[in-house]
């Protein structure tokens, strides 16, 4: 059965991985990854550093070929040959833990630009979905900024908003807050919770264990390479069922 054939003729789910499998020369790196996100859901994925959660998350997009596995975007697998990926990556954003925004334009061209270039809209139109994108993240009031001119928080903001501009159907968040100094963590993490309500399929690497208690709809650890729990918040961090989680949760807890 493919990701197609759902029971009652229901949607597939935005994003599913089925047995994905990533190695980089000898060094096996993901192992039998089966992982589904479901439409509106934000799923937060945890894990020591090495575990293979950006990894992951870069194949999600193609950033990483599989080694083996499928991975389906709205029942369509795109790992399939003649698949046309600039296609589907406009239909999926990614914001990382770096900003990489273009020094020399202000906000509203970092926004633009993608939308011109890939979408290839008209300037008027390119202008008004970058600003509407900005005011989304509260950031209208910066359009005519240059990130020189931003704080780490508002230059992430800017990134968000040029991910979001593009309509995509789901959101990778690879470390978003992790290159922010502590007080600047808030204003991301406060556009996240927005775009939660607002529906957005999401699926996000980070350490906001908070964040992921209070807002995310499943929790996910991965290690050495595999999942090895997947469970509802509270269960997750009240009662987590392998060893390894406590563990890791006890570290962090500490």
């Amino acid at each position: 059965m493919n990701a197609t054939d759902r029971v009652g003729g229901t949607k597939p789910p935005t994003l599913q991985l089925s047995g994905l499998h990533k190695s980089f020369g000898t060094v096996e790196v993901l192992r039998e990854i089966d992982l589904t996100v479901e439409r509106g859901q934000m799923v937060f994925v945890l894990g020591r550093s090495g575990s293979g959660k950006s990894t992951m998350l870069r194949c999600c997009n193609r950033l990483e070929e599989p080694s083996a596995g499928s991975i389906f975007l709205e029942g369509q697998d795109i790992c399939a040959r003649g698949v046309d990926l600039d296609k589907i990556r406009r239909r999926i954003g990614m914001v990382f833990q770096s900003f990489n925004l273009y020094p020399h334009l202000d906000a509203r061209r970092n926004v633009t630009l993608a939308l011109r270039k890939v979408l290839k809209l008209g300037r008027d139109e390119a202008d008004e979905r970058a600003t509407s994108a900005l005011d989304r993240v509260g950031l209208a009031n910066r359009a005519d900024h240059y990130p020189g001119q931003l704080s780490g928080g508002q230059q992430q903001r800017v990134a968000i908003a040029r991910a979001i501009a593009l309509q995509p159907v789901v959101m990778l968040f690879d470390e978003p807050t992790s290159a922010l100094d502590p007080e600047l963590v808030g204003e991301v993490i406060a556009v996240m919770r927005e775009l939660k309500d607002l529906h957005m399929t999401m699926l996000v690497v980070s350490h906001e264990m908070a964040f992921a208690r209070e807002a995310a709809d499943r929790v996910v650890f991965m290690a050495d390479g595999r999942i090895v729990e997947d469970a509802p918040p509270e269960q997750f961090f009240t009662q987590p069922s392998e060893e390894s989680t406590r563990a890791f949760l006890a570290r962090y807890s500490a």
